[in-house]
């Protein structure tokens, strides 16, 4: 097997080298070694230690937030669109990928499965949520609260003594888990809609409007679909109280049916991973634009360092940085 010298910067904090999505699709074709000057380097949107590789850069975000592809020789992220050095692979791929939920999520369950399954189900709804700057998913609790009891197990608006320490072990007796997204933007679709599938819980969700083409529609409740809250909130109560509705919705399949299926997912990533490796062109890092991005990257946190330093040395650079970020 080819050896290739891989790395991996600027991602979460309990982000394993080792042993996540990208590392595991390359093993399958390389022997793939760790690297601190590595041939090609991972880098996500939480710090900026990618600047300081000159190597092939491949960014991955699990943010709501666009790549820069002036920094980048290939993007994945969840936006829609035909750039030829990006692909779509949105966190909730990476979340089903490390929990091994795949089997289950794909199960189509029999009637009295789904009668089982929904019978235990002891409590109404529930939430778990560390990020408290989402008004939307605030509001909802709060106004949904003042019907029926909601409880909350994050470290926002708790209601259940204490923060959880194992959100799919807590969610698992609820029937109903709000799945709200910290913001929204076409295409941008996390692990919140995924976790209460794999406990066999219904999800309300607010987020990504286009989200129906990832998830079966029939399966979850989308907040996108009715004109108010209130007639969401009436839906919400009406499936509490009638079994057989609840029921029809555990049995329908997860996924959209116009999706492309999990490992066919992982094959158009490897195949794209194999590419880049096997491609002879000079990295985004070594050209014009390494500098333009970096400079424009270190002007936009410190500007006036940035242009008593640089100015004289980038005169070239400077014009287009002021054009810019209109300074």
């Amino acid at each position: 097997m080819k050896e290739i010298k891989i790395n991996f910067v600027d991602f979460w904090p309990d982000f394993d080298k080792t042993d996540n999505y990208f590392y595991n699709l390359l093993v399958q074709e390389y022997k793939v070694i760790i690297d601190d000057d590595p041939e090609f380097l991972f880098y996500s949107c939480y710090n900026s230690e990618y600047l300081k590789y000159k190597c092939t850069r491949i960014f991955y975000t699990a943010e709501n937030i666009r790549p820069d592809f002036s920094a980048c020789d290939f993007a994945f992220s969840f936006d829609y669109n035909k750039r030829k050095n990006h692909f779509r692979l949105p966190l909730y791929s990476l979340f089903i990928d490390n929990y091994k939920m795949l089997a289950h999520l794909q199960t189509i369950k029999t009637r009295a499965e789904a009668k089982r399954i929904w019978s235990a189900k002891s409590k109404f709804c529930c939430m778990v949520v560390s990020n408290g700057d989402s008004s939307e998913r605030l509001n909802f609790f709060k106004n949904l609260s003042a019907i029926k009891r909601v409880d909350s197990g994050g470290g926002v608006l708790n209601n259940v003594g204490g923060k959880v320490a194992d959100k799919l072990e807590f969610i698992k007796d609820y029937k109903f888990v709000i799945s709200f997204e910290n913001s929204r933007h076409d295409g941008y679709t996390t692990e919140k809609i995924v976790q209460p599938f794999f406990k066999d819980c219904i999800p309300v969700y607010w987020g990504n409007k286009l989200v129906h083409k990832d998830f079966n529609g029939k399966r979850f409740i989308d907040h996108h679909n009715f004109n108010t809250e209130e007639e969401l909130i009436n839906k919400l109560i009406e499936i509490d109280q009638n079994d057989e509705l609840a029921i029809n919705m555990l049995m329908e399949p997860t996924f959209s049916l116009d999706k492309v299926n999990h490992q066919e997912e992982q094959k158009q990533v490897l195949k794209i991973l194999c590419k880049i490796i096997n491609n002879n062109e000079k990295p985004i890092a070594r050209q014009l634009w390494r500098y333009i991005h970096r400079h424009k990257f270190i002007y936009r946190n410190t500007k006036k360092r940035v242009l008593a330093k640089f100015k004289k040395t980038y005169n070239c650079i400077i014009p287009y940085m002021r054009a810019d970020f209109k300074v």
